[in-house]
């Protein structure tokens, strides 16, 4: 067991080596911030980012687990295993307004520190690169990859507008309904036609209808992506994208058997037929690591920010990190970049993303859990009771 002494020694030149860095981690925010990607086209930041690693003397691997945009990074002989995560896509037509730049460089800060003392504190340390958060589930693909065997504790941090330990996110899965009718001239023989924009109308129909009968906690939501060529043309083809949201993800089943009845229900009424393509990455719903979630509240009042396990985003959200969660100790804590109020998704949360408040994150972000790491490997007693909480049930349905 560590010196209480030598681990006080390990934090403070954690803490030491993030403040010696700290303009190159915000320069790097804001260069990933200026150069918003898409989910799995991440190459920008996936550049600075290993880059950074590389040119710190490590040997980070680029396009790992099979994906372009990913990567790691192993420090550290033997020992326990972190995994500290970073994220960096952005979303379409309003860029960094989930501060992606800012969960990457957080991690970037902290893996820097934490391979430098990972041997003398007798761990390991795993940086992962994961792309695709807002909707590829880039954290599923490494997972099923192996990215996540052998790791005792993960953990990141996300920007909000105010501070949280805890993330209240539901577990989603995305749903693509296709409608098949039979294309006839709408004025001349509407009768030789089978409307597949009337089974689409109806389908969103019985959806509406059947939101009243679900839990208050749960969220279905969708849209018409192709409804038809011209009004004089009975529509034969048309589509819809719906997600589907669930406080876990053994809730969310049976909720996914009933929004598919009420669309394949549509297509019977209109004589057409329906299409269903539940997209492969189902998000679970977070379960945070309680043990390891208060280590992290403790070494976040050590920098400023007191945060306490009762601190709780009740937004519901969703994130792979919940996949995670269930594959080994996790947490997701939140911290303040923004006005409280102010929305994530939005344009002016993306503005936030890069202020001053944002460049704060990130240093201090990169503190708690370089910190919350040191702990991990130094304290026997913290690993036994996260693994007493995390418990050894098998994953259920739709995690991997």
């Amino acid at each position: 067991m560590t010196a209480v002494g030598s681990v006080e020694a390990l934090k403070e030149r954690a803490v030491a080596a993030i403040d010696a860095i700290a303009g190159d981690l915000a320069a790097a925010s804001h260069s990933i911030h200026a150069h918003p990607e898409l989910a799995y086209a991440e190459h920008h930041a996936h550049r600075l980012l290993t880059d950074m690693l590389a040119d710190a003397g490590l040997r980070p691997e680029r396009g790992s687990h099979g994906i372009e945009t990913a990567f790691a990074l192993d420090a550290g002989r033997t020992g326990p295993t972190v995994a500290v995560l970073c994220e960096y896509d952005a979303l379409p037509g309003i860029g960094h307004a989930c501060g992606h730049n800012i969960i990457a460089t957080a991690g970037l800060g902290a893996g820097l520190a934490l391979a430098g003392l990972a041997d003398e504190a007798g761990g390991r340390l795993r940086l992962l690169g994961t792309p695709a958060e807002e909707g590829g589930g880039g954290k599923i693909q490494m997972a099923r990859r192996g990215a996540f065997e052998g790791v005792d504790a993960a953990v990141m941090v996300h920007p909000a507008d105010t501070d949280y330990a805890k993330m209240s996110a539901i577990a989603v899965q995305q749903l693509v309904v296709r409608y098949h009718g039979a294309a006839a001239h709408a004025a001349a023989y509407p009768e030789r036609g089978r409307n597949a924009l009337d089974a689409a109308v109806l389908g969103y129909m019985n959806v509406a209808a059947l939101r009243q009968h679900i839990l208050p906690t749960e969220r279905l939501h969708g849209i018409f992506t192709r409804a038809g060529e011209k009004p004089n043309i009975v529509p034969a083809e048309t589509e819809m994208d719906w997600y589907v949201r669930s406080p876990t993800i053994d809730s969310l089943q049976p909720l996914k058997a009933r929004v598919a009845a009420c669309l394949e229900s549509a297509a019977v009424a209109t004589g057409c037929s329906a299409h269903l393509e539940w997209q492969p990455n189902t998000y679970a719903d977070v379960v945070d690591n309680l043990p390891l979630l208060a280590a992290y509240c403790a070494n976040s009042r050590r920098i400023g920010r007191h945060l306490t396990l009762d601190d709780v985003d009740g937004t519901g959200g969703s994130t792979d990190m919940g996949n995670v969660s269930y594959l080994v100790p996790s947490i997701h804590p939140m911290l303040a970049v923004a006005p409280a109020g102010v929305s994530l998704h939005t344009p002016e949360f993306a503005d936030h993303a890069r202020s001053a408040a944002g460049d704060r994150a990130v240093i201090e972000g990169a503190k708690v859990m370089a910190l919350t790491a040191i702990d991990v490997w130094t304290s026997p007693d913290l690993r036994e009771r996260m693994r007493r909480e995390f418990g050894d049930g098998p994953v259920p349905e739709g995690v991997l």
